[in-house]
């Protein structure tokens, strides 16, 4: 397995019920995932745990064989060398794709692999090229964020993101910010991308996206209800939250 996410509970301050109440879930190599809940389901708590940027009470988070443990089952200086440790194996795609506007597509994912692993400026920058290639970006390498259109500038966040050759790519809510015509677009980068061996997470409320991935997770109250392939989870839901789920945003795809 890549990602194995086992018994999580965070707890925010002022909240007497869990976010992450015992969230557990596992993912081959190579799977391309959509996680899908209703807001305050634990989807973000989740997806920063992962990460690293919120911490957790108890469970354990395992990627590629490095384990970050929670707070109460490991020391302080433990828990800080493991999320450092699998920070190298992750990847993040931010929902307003967080480019520096002062450089270029192809400097903007040049920049990490130069400073975060010191590689050479010539190794960095043969990677970035060929990523931004693959990803149908050769004509706007020497572009600036303002210069390109919302499918380029995702497009870019993913390939900044691979330059770093992560084991896991995590998404947060990748088509939000793009207008309805280019959220097949995605689709089609994300199983491009599939192809290659990354293991891909996709936070998401879009149920086009989520008809195309390989598999769906269900979160509810801070656990995963129900998994599988999207033509049994979203075509025959076991779970009554999940019908209701679905129902409602069906209705609102039909507005």
């Amino acid at each position: 397995m890549t990602l194995v996410v086992k018994d999580l509970v965070r707890h925010h301050d002022g909240n007497l019920k869990p976010t992450l109440a015992g969230m557990s879930f596992d993912l081959p190599a190579g799977t391309l995932t959509a996680l899908l809940g209703r807001s305050g389901a634990g989807k973000s708590t989740m997806l920063r745990c992962v990460m690293g940027l919120e911490p957790f009470e108890s469970g354990s988070i395992d990627i590629d064989g490095v384990v970050v443990k929670g707070t109460k089952e490991c020391s302080p200086a433990e828990r800080k060398k493991a999320v450092a440790a699998s920070r190298l194996r992750l990847g993040l795609v931010f929902q307003s794709f967080e480019l520096f506007p002062h450089l270029t597509a192809l400097e903007n994912c040049v920049l990490a692999p130069m400073h975060a692993k010191k590689e050479p400026r010539a190794v960095a920058e043969k990677r970035a090229r060929e990523l931004l290639c693959q990803l149908g970006l050769e004509p706007r390498l020497d572009a600036f964020p303002e210069q390109l259109s919302g499918g380029q500038k995702q497009r870019v966040a993913i390939a900044r993101a691979l330059a770093m050759e992560p084991r896991v790519l995590l998404y947060d809510e990748p088509t939000s910010a793009l207008d309805p015509s280019m959220k097949n677009e995605v689709l089609q980068t994300l199983k491009r991308i599939d192809a290659t061996g990354v293991t891909q997470v996709v936070v998401t409320h879009d149920l086009q996206l989520a008809r195309g991935v390989e598999h769906v997770c269900i979160l509810d109250h801070g656990v995963v209800i129900e998994a599988g392939p999207p033509d049994q989870v979203l075509k025959a839901p076991a779970h009554e939250s999940t019908r209701a789920l679905l129902a409602a945003w069906m209705q609102h795809e039909g507005a």
